[in-house]
């Protein structure tokens, strides 16, 4: 079972008029994450009749669940096909659907008595957005239960007393091992700060940036630094994500003409980015050649320049321009960025 499965402490209820129930009511469960934000509630809105009241439960481990029948696993209009389910009734007095694999592992790991139902109890969970009833002495129960504890608990990392070379765990339950705060490749847009981990977890794409801390680091689980951190920080440096890039370095410099030419002209079918400055802050406008869909193939049309790479849906500040008279009314610029030793990175033409 995934490890990273969700337990809420509180699931929300609400029903569907349906004869092949027990109850005559179908349910549509939805749980409140560990913020109190009440999760798939546009489509739980849109699926239960308005005119039943929903309600709320703890999700506390509950017995007294019965196997109904198998539903869907049928061809709809238009060539769709609906996934087969298992619906169970639970003892509060509703039916939910469950998928098979669900119902594998339930029957793995509990027993169904003919005439009495699911031995043992159970409680809800989700595995991104699909809902899982999962027995509380299944192997992976235990596991399960501590880590969603820590979610719960909410503990307050701040990034100023995070340890170098500490490991900590991430809300998905991984470990993850801090090499500090740095700059992120955002290529030539704006840079940010994030926290770089490594995750031992995984095969590919072991460094992991994290903007917000609580919403992904619940624990530390080892404030040694470990042994090997300087071999992290050198995988780090070679890393794509991160930037050496001190944007307090960046400079835009003018284009000459014929270097403005030559960019247009390398970018003949796409929309290219350029910088103007306008009030001491520079902006970036687009331009792309004008198209007619009667000379598709005439190359002489000129340009048009947007105010965004969305083309007509924005403002346009020019049209069927040439490269001459763009050239004199924006001065159009490029991006240069530096290293913090004020070191050449990069040439943004």
């Amino acid at each position: 079972m995934n490890s990273t499965i969700f337990l809420p402490k509180t699931i929300k209820v609400g029903y569907q008029e349906r004869k092949d129930t027990y109850t005559g009511q179908l349910a549509y469960v939805i749980y409140y994450d560990q913020k109190g934000v009440l999760r798939k509630e546009k489509s739980w809105n849109s699926w239960c009749d308005g005119k039943i009241e929903p309600q709320e439960f703890e999700n506390l481990p509950t017995s007294g669940f019965v196997l109904n029948k198998k539903v869907g696993d049928y061809s709809c209009r238009w060539g769709n096909h609906r996934q087969a389910y298992t619906r169970v009734f639970d003892p509060r007095n509703f039916e939910v659907e469950i998928t098979i694999e669900n119902l594998l592992y339930i029957l793995e790991n509990a027993s169904s008595i003919k005439g009495k139902g699911l031995e043992g109890e159970f409680v809800y969970g989700w595995n991104n957005k699909d809902l899982i009833l999962i027995p509380i002495d299944s192997p992976d129960y235990k596991e399960l239960s501590k880590l969603n504890d820590l979610r719960h608990e909410k503990k307050k990392f701040d990034g100023k007393n995070l340890i170098l070379g500490g490991t900590y765990k991430s809300n998905s339950n991984n470990e993850l091992i801090y090499l500090g705060r740095f700059y992120e490749n955002n290529n030539d847009k704006k840079e940010i700060k994030t926290y770089f981990f490594y995750n031992r977890n995984v095969s590919y794409g072991k460094i992991v940036s994290i903007k917000s801390l609580s919403d992904n680091i619940i624990d530390i689980m080892d404030e040694k630094c470990v042994e090997d951190y300087s071999n992290l920080i050198d995988e780090l440096l070679k890393s794509s994500s991160y930037s050496s890039r001190d944007p307090k370095y960046d400079a835009y410099l003018d284009y000459t003409l014929v270097e403005f030419k030559e960019s247009l002209n390398k970018n003949n079918y796409w929309s290219t980015k350029y910088y103007v400055q306008i009030n001491n802050k520079y902006t970036k406008y687009y331009i792309e050649r004008y198209r007619s869909y009667f000379y598709y193939s005439n190359r002489d049309n000129g340009y048009n320049v947007y105010t965004t790479d969305r083309g007509n849906k924005d403002e346009t500040l020019m049209r069927e321009a040439t490269p001459e008279r763009i050239f004199n009314e924006i001065n159009p610029k490029y991006l240069v960025t530096y290293n913090s030793k004020k070191e050449l990175i990069k040439e943004w033409k």
